[in-house]
């Protein structure tokens, strides 16, 4: 069975992309894609001063509208391609302002950005827990994963932490090929640990523009590389099951 082809961390001008979620879908459909998921930048830390975010309640609201539009054009059209709502969240904003912006049952995938120390695995994890303690959440809970992570961070320390975690809350592993430092050879030992822990792994390319949206190749080549295909796999089920 050949992977299918997929991009789950695209922004658009929703935040710092060029692109309008409309412009994506049509381009991901000619390209052939399967799955993709807009996944736009949400903060209030340094990054919110740089760039665009998802930065008000009415703001994620037409966002996620549009990407329902997109959604019902696809069914419409009959096209092949999945289309999912995804969410960057920059782990440096402050709590209650992603408990107060963010409901998690309206996405289909959150990614979490910059968890670089065991501090930040504890902020995700309260997060995670405060969500599920709100029962609007109890029927539709999205995936959480990593967005272009580093192993490094954990390497010489925390390690067995960090998989603990990766597999207490079913966290994915994002190969970006945008980072293929991220991925590379050096870390074998952490990528077998997620071949052994049946952690799911994604492909995405922090897709900025139309030109480099199927530029994924390279991940694809490192999952082979992990054998990790079945962990893809696993992904890619879990992305079925949310279309029902």
């Amino acid at each position: 069975m050949s992977l299918p082809k997929l991009n789950l961390h695209i922004h658009t001008t929703y935040s710092d992309g060029k692109n309008t979620i409309n412009q994506i879908v049509k381009t991901a459909i000619k390209l052939g894609l399967d799955y993709i998921c807009i996944t736009d930048h949400f903060s209030n830390s340094w990054k919110s001063k740089i760039i665009p975010t998802l930065n008000n309640l009415d703001k994620i609201e037409r966002y996620l509208e549009e990407i329902s539009h997109c959604q019902a054009y696809i069914l419409k059209k009959n096209r092949k391609l999945n289309l999912f709502k995804g969410v960057e969240i920059d782990i440096s904003s402050s709590e209650s302002y992603i408990i107060n912006n963010i409901h998690p049952n309206k996405f289909d995938l959150i990614l979490f950005e910059y968890l670089e120390n065991l501090e930040g695995i504890a902020f995700i994890k309260n997060l995670i827990e405060t969500w599920r303690r709100d029962r609007r959440n109890s029927n539709k809970f999205p995936l959480l994963g990593l967005a272009h992570f580093d192993p490094s961070f954990f390497m010489l320390g925390g390690f067995n932490v960090l998989l603990g975690f990766l597999k207490q809350y079913n966290i994915i592993i994002e190969f970006n090929s945008s980072y293929p430092r991220f991925y590379s050879r050096k870390y074998e030992i952490f990528f077998n640990e997620l071949k052994k822990n049946c952690i799911m792994v994604s492909i995405g390319c922090d897709s900025h523009n139309l030109s480099n949206l199927k530029d994924v190749e390279g991940a694809y080549e490192m999952i082979k590389y992990y054998n990790l295909e079945d962990n893809l796999k696993n992904l890619i089920n879990s992305l079925e099951m949310r279309k029902n």
